[in-house]
């Protein structure tokens, strides 16, 4: 998976465990010397930063045997690297969002048909509920996935002497998901480990790609497929639901224990109470926006003091910050600070949160912006709601760094005298993982 929150260890897992230092200095440097031995003198770079780890994560499991092995895509799927997988057991396509414009397209429709490159002839695939046009470059792309074969081949897969007939291997299957409710049973709800109601629509994904591995290793009881008539195949027909199934008792207990650091996370230090949400796209900020509702802004103020509401925010890349900024304005913040991703300016010690792709100046401008922009926001709203907070009540780092934007200091008098904080950090999963170094110093063992 990627990225990684504190350590780069955490992109490699097994039973779901970040591999052991000893292990990751082990196979880094067999692959890489591996790489640097047989490298093209021609074309001597070496692969790129998220190139490399993928094939260091695919050499690991086949090292350490892993029966099953779970690979999250970096960027869109087509033409990503972890795309080489020409057999997978099954592949699974969660709800679609804007983000990564700049590479896989600035619409849905677009990024769509990225994801879809995952899919494999004969193999199947799930995704969840997705809006119409979106969902029907899915399905296209799924009938898309056909491969020739030979008729009479010789051996080593070539055609046989005599010449042989080409033929079209089945599409890969696509599949929807049906919904979480389906498949409890009676009045017992499932209960989910992850916060949100999005989760709910991840859970009934995961079940399903589950359901298929254990089918593949001959589990019985898990609810088969039905066969697809050919009159309601992929060919100009909507995508058929998967069926429900009746699930083990360890599905339920899996779905209750899982955890995901960074994802709908709450913290408490004190009277500070952190909410870390990685949450980067619109979509995603939405639903942190109704989480944070529900965890933080419905819970009872303290009746020996005030409570303070805080965002703690960032964004990277080519995302709309207006836009994510503009999403969380009903939230209500009384202070507002924007910052780098990194928690401190010296990264000595901070390897794997260095990032060579920004520098600190362009990664200060940034906040200065979101600054204005959440200025901005606040000012247009003042006039429709006059119980919003001051737009004065936030804060960013200067552009060399040195000091903090005045208003931050004048109006930290807010925080030293409140009984309760809550603090949201979102905006960027590099984020959370630079407020976890520091709220989780276990996390950087």
């Amino acid at each position: 998976s990627s990225p990684h929150l504190v350590q780069v260890r955490e992109r490699i897992r097994i039973n779901g465990q970040p591999i052991s230092k000893d292990l990751f200095n082990k196979y880094f440097w067999l692959v890489y010397n591996r790489l640097e031995e047989t490298k093209d003198p021609a074309h001597a770079s070496m692969p790129a930063y998220f190139r490399f780890l993928t094939i260091m994560a695919f050499h690991v499991f086949l090292q350490e045997k892993v029966d099953l092995a779970v690979v999250e895509v970096g960027i869109g799927g087509t033409y990503d690297c972890t795309n080489i997988i020409r057999a997978p057991v099954v592949c699974g396509v969660s709800s679609l969002g804007i983000d990564h414009t700049s590479i896989l397209g600035d619409t849905m429709e677009k990024i769509a048909w990225q994801k879809g490159g995952i899919f494999k002839p004969g193999v199947p695939a799930f995704t969840v509920a997705q809006p119409e046009q979106p969902l029907e470059v899915l399905r296209e792309r799924a009938q898309e996935r056909k491969v020739s074969c030979w008729w009479g081949c010789g051996l080593g897969g070539t055609p046989s002497h005599g010449g042989g007939l080409s033929l079209l291997s089945p599409q890969c299957p696509l599949y929807l998901c049906p919904e979480l409710d389906d498949f409890e049973e009676g009045s017992r709800a499932l209960e989910l480990g992850l916060a949100g109601a999005h989760q709910r629509s991840n859970a009934a994904l995961a079940l399903q790609l589950a359901r298929m591995w254990l089918q593949r290793r001959g589990c019985q009881g898990l609810g088969e497929l039905k066969e697809m008539p050919p009159s309601t195949e992929l060919l100009g027909g909507p995508v058929p639901l998967a069926p429900a199934f009746q699930l083990t008792d360890a599905m339920i207990q899996g779905l209750r224990d899982t955890e995901w650091l960074g994802r709908t996370q709450v913290l408490s230090h004190g009277a500070v109470t952190w909410y870390l949400d990685g949450a980067h796209t619109t979509s995603s900020i939405q639903a942190c926006v109704r989480w944070f509702r529900q965890a933080a802004l419905s819970q009872d103020k303290p009746h020996d003091g005030s409570e303070v509401r805080v965002l703690l925010f960032n964004a990277t890349g080519d995302r709309d910050t207006a836009a994510l900024l503009k999403l969380l304005v009903p939230c209500h913040f009384d202070y507002a600070v924007f910052c780098p991703n990194f928690t401190e300016v010296s990264v000595a010690n901070n390897a794997d949160q260095q990032n060579f792709n920004v520098t600190l100046e362009n990664a200060l401008t940034r906040c200065l912006e979101n600054q204005r922009t959440w200025t901005r926001l606040l000012e247009e709203k003042a006039g429709q709601d006059p119980w919003l907070p001051s737009p004065l009540r936030l804060a960013a780092p200067t552009a060399s760094g040195a000091h903090p934007h005045p208003a931050a200091s004048s109006r930290a008098v807010l925080l030293r005298e409140a009984a309760a904080v809550r603090v949201l950090v979102t905006g960027s999963l590099h984020l959370v993982g630079g407020a976890l170094r520091l709220l989780e110093p276990a996390l950087s063992q």
